[in-house]
């Protein structure tokens, strides 16, 4: 039979032990609003107000009527009005633009004499995603630009327009496979969860064993734990990095345009940001459970505003700040450029310094949460 009091206080000891646990208890409230939040406002599929860069050798009326009709599609943002092509390439390759339009210095004459004018857009095609919706409006928006800055002249000309020829090339990712854009992202996102997991337990499972007093009993200072907790897991990493890479080289095809020296170096700069990330969670956690709890709640942000699911560019302001603060974020930048666009070091120094002082960053913070004592 049941005790209607037996259990009556077994309910009254589970309540007070979640009440205890205040970390559970802001996981079962935060998770669900952290979702709802994100999928509601920063999830977007179809960008708009993608970063370009104009090359136009000589600015008249038909390229800024071209401008102005490509703005008003909401797909484009020109940062750039007079960039050089050489300067295009470069902000093409380290991602500061999305596309670059190309008007050659005849593009005026050819359409006042109906000779075929020629549009080039290049397009930065490492995520087919980005690029798809802003591609397939351009024919019908570049002719009817022209249509209507001919629209008071003769009408020969004003049929000239529809003659416009748009050239699109898809840089880096011609053909659009997704696999050459998901798969160095896998990397990151495997290394996330593995590292981040393994080290977030590194000093819980010390108190929960009972052998914290012996690690602290040790002639060893805060930075020498941390460093025999966290360089363990470095040769670990690099059996996934092997397995990975040498998957997308063999099965998916992916192709390594970079060094593999600078691809190595970046990867361990992440590397070692994501162990420092877990043995800052073990400083903070009490037990294992909390501290899978604590990297659950990092990884599921990070995971959905870095720009490996969802396009990054297609989110809101506020959620592309709040995944500037992921290391996930950067990696991605720099393993795509690198993998994809044959990117230097110049190209891709902007990640690595992120990386090199996210660890930096999160080495302090570890050193000062780091207690002598169990108390």
């Amino acid at each position: 039979m049941i005790s209607l009091r037996r259990l009556v206080a077994l309910l009254r000891k589970e309540f007070l032990q979640m009440r205890r646990d205040r970390i559970t208890f802001a996981m079962m409230l935060g998770v669900p609003l952290m979702q709802l939040v994100l999928f509601g406002f920063a999830i977007n599929t179809d960008p708009k107000h993608l970063p370009a860069a104009l090359v136009a050798p000589v600015e008249d009326r038909f390229s800024r009527a071209m401008v102005s009709a490509l703005e008003l599609t909401g797909y484009y943002r020109f940062t750039t009005t007079t960039a050089s092509a050489a300067e295009a390439e470069a902000m093409l390759a380290e991602g500061s633009v999305s596309f670059v339009v190309t008007l050659p210095s005849d593009f005026g004459r050819r359409i006042l004499r109906g000779d075929h004018p020629v549009m080039l857009i290049e397009a930065d095609a490492t995520d087919p995603s980005v690029a798809s919706g802003a591609i397939s409006t351009l024919g019908t928006v570049a002719t009817e630009a022209l249509t209507r800055e001919l629209g008071t002249e003769a009408g020969a000309e004003a049929a000239a327009a529809s003659n416009l020829q748009v050239i699109v090339h898809k840089r880096y990712n011609p053909e659009g496979i997704t696999q050459y854009n998901i798969v160095p992202g896998l990397l990151g996102v495997i290394l996330q969860l593995t590292m981040v997991m393994m080290t977030a337990m590194a000093l819980t499972r010390e108190v929960e064993r009972g052998t914290m007093e012996n690690l602290l009993s040790m002639p060893a200072t805060p930075l020498e734990i941390m460093l025999g907790k966290v360089l363990p897991y470095v040769g670990v990493s690099a059996v996934q990095v092997a397995v990975v890479l040498g998957a997308a080289k063999a099965m998916f095809g992916v192709p390594f345009m970079g060094g593999m020296g600078l691809l190595l170096a970046g990867i361990l700069l992440f590397v070692m940001a994501l162990l420092l990330l877990g043995y800052l969670i073990s400083t903070v956690a009490r037990t294992q459970m909390q501290a899978m709890q604590l990297t659950f709640f990092f990884f599921l942000p990070s995971l959905l505003i870095s720009g490996f699911m969802f396009p990054y560019r297609g989110m809101p302001g506020w959620a592309q700040t709040l995944g500037e603060l992921f290391p996930l974020t950067h990696f991605l930048r720099f393993i795509r450029a690198v993998m994809l666009k044959g990117a230097g070091v110049e190209a891709v120094s902007g990640p690595l310094l992120a990386l090199a002082a996210t660890a930096l960053v999160l080495t302090a913070a570890a050193l000062m949460r780091f207690r002598r004592t169990l108390d």
